[in-house]
């Protein structure tokens, strides 16, 4: 989620994978062929660092609808052309990236896949469904990973029939630029699954960290309730909006304040995170929705996307703050 503010280009990140680019697949992840169900923002850029690192002799990008199968792919191919255009990539990487894909809408063609990504949108019923029918194709081998940045990956692992075989894999936006990925057990994930999957994150070039299945794992357990904080003191009127996001710039050194990153991330996305905590752990003094966050939501000033927020926006344009 806190990816989206990153200010690094595409272009300048993708290299890293190069180094992987012409290699043989000798890693202890050990996935010949993967898929990828979901190509929107998360899922096109996990299909194509996959793709770009070389690290499998086929990657599968499977969509429910072709309308958008062909928007992820136009993402990819677009992305790969601005590389080539910029001479990051070279014209043979271009076509061997884009030639290890296959889009399908057809979901017999991941039944024997040995990795598999989820990255469709955080609604569970949706999920369970999916997972359900997945569980039903995929060979009993496959390991299931899902993307989720906020749900519960033990929910999601048993509602797949395959609880030892599932993973989270939580990557961070734009995918081709950000290093990080967390990867997630449950108390039902196998020793071995586990391992390949971390493996497999760093065979694709990025940095892997090891989390227990907390809500919102490492990066948004502790972001989360943080920007929460920065809103309960605008409740209280502890502080002004631009004095609160300065405070944490210049005395933490962040590269934005909570409340200016809140409506950059969207104050909708943080509302849906927050609520769903607050649901499953009513108990958990660290999960509360501010009075302010609410009246916003039903506002419908959800930050940068709808031009107003805690502050005003013109585009990716901050402007003043509402005070």
């Amino acid at each position: 989620m806190i990816s989206s503010i990153c200010k690094k280009s595409i272009e300048k990140a993708l290299p890293n994978a190069r180094r992987f680019a012409h290699s043989r697949f000798m890693s202890s992840s050990s996935f010949d062929s993967m898929g990828v169900v979901g190509l929107g923002l998360m899922g096109h850029g996990v299909c194509q660092v996959a793709a770009a690192s070389g690290k499998h002799n086929n990657v599968i990008a499977y969509e429910t609808e072709q309308q958008f199968l062909d928007k992820g792919q136009s993402r990819i191919e677009g992305s790969v052309a601005k590389l080539l255009s910029r001479e990051r990539i070279s014209s043979e990487e271009a076509d061997r990236i884009l030639g290890s894909i296959t889009y399908t809408t057809d979901p017999n063609d991941l039944a024997n896949v040995d990795f598999l990504v989820e990255a469709v949108i955080e609604n569970i019923d949706l999920k369970k469904e999916l997972y359900e029918n997945l569980g039903a194709v995929c060979k009993p081998e496959t390991i299931f990973a899902s993307n989720t940045s906020s749900l519960s990956i033990t929910d999601m692992a048993e509602m797949s029939g395959r609880p030892e075989n599932f993973v989270g894999v939580h990557f961070f936006n734009p995918v081709q630029v950000m290093k990080l990925v967390e990867v997630i057990r449950t108390e039902h994930t196998n020793d071995d699954v586990f391992d390949k999957a971390f493996a497999w994150a760093q065979d694709i070039g990025k940095v892997a960290v090891k989390c227990g299945d907390t809500p919102g794992f490492i990066v948004n357990r502790l972001l989360v309730p943080s920007l929460m904080q920065a809103m309960l003191m605008v409740d209280r009127r502890d502080a002004t909006i631009k004095d609160i996001d300065l405070s944490l710039q210049l005395g933490a050194g962040h590269p934005m304040g909570p409340l200016h990153l809140a409506d950059y991330i969207g104050l909708d996305t943080c509302y849906f995170i927050v609520n769903g905590w607050t649901e499953k752990f009513p108990d958990e003094p660290a999960f509360v929705i501010p009075a302010c966050l609410k009246e916003k939501i039903d506002a419908g000033d959800l930050g940068r996307k709808t031009g107003r927020g805690f502050y005003e926006w013109d585009g990716d344009k901050r402007g003043d703050s509402i005070e």
